[in-house]
C-alpha cells in the first residue's frame, strides 16, 4: 500500500491539491482493501494540508476505509480532527459514520496506537454516543469494538456506559455485550453483574474427565464434565473453559473458550467438548504440561493437567 502511495507521489503533480483532485476522479473505480492506497496517499503527502486532507479522507473512505490514515491527523491535530469526526458521526453515508468511530479506536489492530486516548478516552465518547443507535450494524459493531479497546485501559468507563445503554433496545444490548467481551473473558466482576451472572456458591463441577492425559501435537483432546446447579430457581450461567498453553519460553498462558451462556434449572447437566491441538499459522503448540480449567461465571471450579508431547 505504501509502495503504491510513494510511486503515485513520483508521477502525480507536485502540488498536493492537484494530486488529490486526480485521485478523487479515480477512486470510484476501486473498493475494499485495494482502495486503501487512496487514504494512505493522504497520510503520506497531506499532513501539512489539514482541511484538504480531511475532506479527501471523508471522500475516500466511502470506497474503502480511511481508518488508518486518519490517525496521523488525530495525533498531529487532535482538536481539529476530532471536531471533524464528531461531525462525521452524523454523516449521511454509513462508511463515513463508521470512520468516526473506527478511526479513533485507541488500540485499532495493525494501526498506530492513540496513546492519549488509551489514557483518557473522553474525546472519543461523544462520537460513540452519537452512533450507539445507528441504523447500520456495520457502524454499531465499530462502536462496540471501540469500547472494547477502551475497556482494556479504562474498564470502569465502559462499565458505566454499559449500565447507561443496556436495556434501551435489542441492538444496543447486543452492542454493549460485544463491547464487554474482553471484560467478561477476564471475569471482571462488574461486567459479570451487568449481564446477570451471579455468584457460584450453589454451582458444582463434578467428574471432569479427559479422553487422555497424554496426547501428541496435532491430536484432539476430548473432555466432559457434569455441572450441578443446586439453586432452586433458574440460574444464569456463563460457562467457559480455559487451556493453560505452554509457550516457547516454557511458561504457561491461559486462553479462554466460551461453551455457552444459558439459564439452567436446578439439576445436573453433562457437557462434552473437543479441543484441537493442531498447529495453525495463528497458534503454534509446544510440548509440556498443560491444564484445562472449567470456569463458571468467571470462577474456576475444576481443573486437570495433561501432557502434550
Amino acid at each position: 500500500m505504501r509502495h503504491i502511495s510513494a510511486t503515485l507521489g513520483e508521477f502525480l503533480p507536485k502540488k498536493y491539491k492537484e494530486s488529490i483532485e486526480i485521485l478523487k476522479k479515480a477512486a470510484h473505480q476501486f473498493d475494499g482493501f485495494i482502495a486503501m492506497f487512496f487514504p494512505d496517499f493522504v497520510e503520506v503527502y497531506g499532513k501539512d494540508e489539514l482541511e484538504i486532507s480531511l475532506n479527501a479522507l471523508e471522500y475516500f473512505t466511502q470506497f474503502s476505509s480511511s481508518e488508518f490514515a486518519i490517525r496521523s491527523f488525530i495525533i498531529r491535530y487532535p482538536k481539529e480532527t476530532m471536531e471533524r469526526m464528531l461531525v462525521w458521526s452524523k454523516h449521511e453515508n454509513h462508511h463515513v459514520r463508521r470512520l468516526a468511530s473506527e478511526g479513533c479506536r485507541p488500540r485499532l489492530p495493525w494501526a498506530i496506537a492513540l496513546e492519549d486516548y488509551k489514557k483518557d478516552p473522553t474525546p472519543v465518547l461523544q462520537i460513540l454516543e452519537n452512533l450507539k443507535n445507528d441504523e447500520s450494524e456495520y457502524v454499531r459493531r465499530s462502536v462496540a469494538n471501540n469500547l472494547n479497546d477502551i475497556a482494556k485501559d479504562n474498564p470502569d468507563i465502559v462499565i458505566a456506559i454499559g449500565e447507561k445503554w443496556i436495556g434501551n433496545t435489542m441492538e444496543t444490548n447486543k452492542l454493549v455485550k460485544h463491547a464487554c467481551r474482553t471484560l467478561l473473558k477476564n471475569a471482571n466482576p462488574k461486567a459479570l453483574k451487568l449481564f446477570g451472572f451471579g455468584d457460584v456458591d450453589q454451582i458444582k463441577i463434578n467428574n471432569l474427565e479427559l479422553s487422555t492425559c497424554r496426547l501428541k501435537i496435532g491430536e484432539d483432546l476430548y473432555f466432559d464434565f457434569e455441572m450441578e446447579n443446586q439453586n432452586m430457581g433458574d440460574t444464569k450461567i456463563r460457562l467457559e473453559y480455559g487451556i493453560d498453553y505452554v509457550k516457547a519460553n516454557g511458561k504457561q498462558n491461559r486462553k479462554i473458550f466460551q461453551i455457552k451462556e444459558l439459564s439452567y434449572q436446578k439439576g445436573s447437566f453433562t457437557i462434552s467438548r473437543k479441543q484441537s491441538f493442531q498447529n495453525f499459522s495463528t497458534r503454534k503448540h509446544y510440548a509440556g504440561k498443560h491444564a484445562i480449567a472449567i470456569i463458571v461465571n468467571g470462577q474456576e471450579l475444576a481443573t486437570q493437567e495433561f501432557d502434550l508431547i
